[in-house]
């Protein structure tokens, strides 16, 4: 494997998922692979367990981290033929290869702007690093995809899934802020590619997007959609079709104890409570978001060990 951008850069989700629980027994047995290598991680955006998880699971193979939070540094340009007399200092172009001689992998989180539907999908930032960097590219969540936490979220339900072919839903929620659609997009396409028995429930109005959903059933009925279910993912995003916009915030699609059931409750956390979840669910133990964020680390784990296995 010499990258990691979307899910399907795994030659196989199966093994890599139960390579990944591996690690977890000996998370050092391979800390021969990175020794005197450099992961770079490029922050576009504030992270708490992606920049924690990743930097942990580097360090566990035995490489050197370097963090750069890129915004607190330097304006990069990125469209091609522009004339650079306004704020930006520096060409992707140039930095993309120089980053490249200070790293074996390199990583980068950047968020969409959720303005310019047509820009967010092209992927802009991580497809420049992709073409002009030398070395192996890592997403840490892009604009349209998440495919780290995807990885980890398939480990959870795989460790604590109690069938083989389990009852997984995810349920749209309210938030105040105008989110994203990558973790919501990332985490589809992984249980479409896991033995799932996977549905959508989610506003009208709210669909995501044909190409990711495909023949995913979604239900607009949100209790009818978590009947029996046993993991319950639940995720905001914003508008897809009228894009980044909030046109709905109602408070009875909030993941309440009674709606839940006996499922297990699954986030990828940050998450505002009482807005999104209910205390009664993140305080009881059906709630395994700890879990998720522990199995960050060996997501993350697993991608980089893969790569520098490709030499």
């Amino acid at each position: 494997m010499n990258q990691y951008t979307k899910i399907n850069d795994l030659p196989s989700i199966t093994l890599a998922v139960q390579e990944a629980i591996a690690l977890k027994s000996d998370p050092y047995k391979h800390k021969h692979l990175g020794a005197q290598k450099t992961l770079v991680m490029l922050f576009f955006n504030a992270s708490l367990r992606t920049r924690l998880s990743t930097e942990k699971a580097a360090k566990n193979l035995g490489m050197d981290v370097i963090v750069l939070n890129v915004t607190d540094a330097w304006q990069l340009e990125f469209e091609s033929g522009v004339v650079m007399n306004l704020d930006k200092s520096e060409h992707v172009k140039e930095a993309a290869q120089v980053i490249s001689q200070y790293a074996d992998i390199l990583a980068v989180r950047a968020f969409p702007s959720l303005k310019d539907k047509a820009k967010d999908l092209s992927e802009w930032i991580i497809n420049s690093f992709q073409t002009y960097a030398t070395v192996p590219i890592v997403n840490m969540e892009s604009a349209t995809g998440h495919p780290l936490q995807a990885l980890a979220d398939a480990i959870t339900i795989e460790e604590l899934k109690t069938k083989k072919t389990p009852k997984v839903v995810l349920s749209w929620a309210p938030h105040p802020k105008v989110l994203p659609h990558a973790v919501a997009n990332s985490f589809i396409e992984m249980m479409q590619s896991i033995d799932v028995d996977f549905s959508i429930t989610h506003p009208e109005g709210y669909e995501l997007a044909e190409d990711i959903v495909k023949d995913t059933p979604v239900n607009y009925n949100q209790e009818d959609a978590l009947k029996a279910a046993d993991f319950v993912y639940v995720k905001n995003w914003s508008n897809y079709k009228a894009y980044g916009t909030i046109t709905s915030q109602d408070p009875n699609w909030m993941m309440t104890k009674e709606k839940l059931g006996s499922a297990k409750f699954m986030h990828c956390l940050p998450v505002r409570r009482n807005v999104v979840v209910e205390d009664a669910v993140l305080d009881s133990d059906q709630s395994v978001v700890i879990a998720q964020s522990n199995n960050r680390t060996y997501a993350a784990q697993l991608v980089l060990k893969k790569i520098l296995e490709n030499g």
